[in-house]
């Protein structure tokens, strides 16, 4: 099992940017598919990325590709989301999520999920 906790949602001007966090705990972070997701007040909750065990296959939301990077350091157990260019509609709480198996971009491919961080974009 592994618990999930993000960091460095906040307020930020649209054109901004910010860079989420993600810290795992236990020993086998390396061996699991981790993936950001968001929701937005009133919306079904809805996926931003995801990245392999590896780091070296990644895939992304239409509306975030070529703005956010997701990224990896298995040392560490941290999973990261950096987010430039952030529009108003970016707004959402944003969540870490986890799988053994191959992750996708739908909520049910992963078992394993933080608390959520707050990213506010102000336009």
């Amino acid at each position: 099992q592994v618990q999930l906790v993000e960091s460095g949602g906040g307020l930020v001007q649209s054109g901004g940017s910010l860079r989420l966090s993600c810290a795992a705990s236990g020993p086998t972070f390396s061996t699991y598919v981790m993936g950001w997701f968001r929701q937005a007040p009133g919306k079904e909750r809805e996926f931003v990325a995801t990245i392999s065990w590896s780091g070296r296959n990644t895939d992304y939301a239409d509306s975030v590709k070529g703005r956010f990077t997701i990224s990896r350091d298995n040392a560490k157990n941290t999973v990261y989301l950096q987010m430039n260019s952030l529009k108003p509609e970016d707004t959402a709480v944003y969540y870490c999520a986890a799988t053994l198996y191959n992750g996708g971009p739908r909520v049910g491919d992963y078992k394993y999920w933080g608390q959520g961080t707050q990213v506010t974009v102000s336009s």
